[in-house]
């Protein structure tokens, strides 16, 4: 009988010891990171491409750790608040999406800005 309750208890330790940890990633458009830039005090806006696109332009005084540069997730946790929302951006989305995936992993309240700086600029030219 003790074998058996502890070979139950065993598998489910083994079980509950696989579930993967739940992260989220969130998408937000342009017009509504605007809406949040001009209404939210405690946003940190993340910029994850590369010094060279940053001389290019960014939106708006971003925190800018390059996402393809070395110790990405080490800067982040350095430089981020994990009790604030991060609003992550790239030249078009595909970079902050992986970036996301990786602070989702870490804790962080994420935000991928759909169409990235392309959009942003595009949709505030003057």
């Amino acid at each position: 009988m003790n074998k058996g309750i502890f070979l139950v208890g065993l598998f489910l330790t083994v079980i509950l010891s696989c579930k993967q940890q739940k992260t989220e990633v969130n998408n937000i458009t342009i017009d509504n990171l605007q809406v949040v830039l001009q209404n939210e005090n405690n946003a940190q806006l993340l910029d994850v491409r590369t010094p060279e696109e940053w001389s290019r332009g960014v939106i708006e005084n971003p925190i800018k750790i390059d996402v393809t540069g070395n110790d990405f997730e080490g800067k982040a946790l350095e430089k981020l608040d994990k009790t604030k929302p991060v609003y992550l951006y790239c030249r078009s989305g595909g970079r902050s999406l992986k970036a996301s995936e990786l602070l989702a992993q870490k804790g962080f309240k994420v935000y991928n800005v759909l169409g990235g700086y392309l959009e942003w600029t595009e949709k505030n030219k003057e």
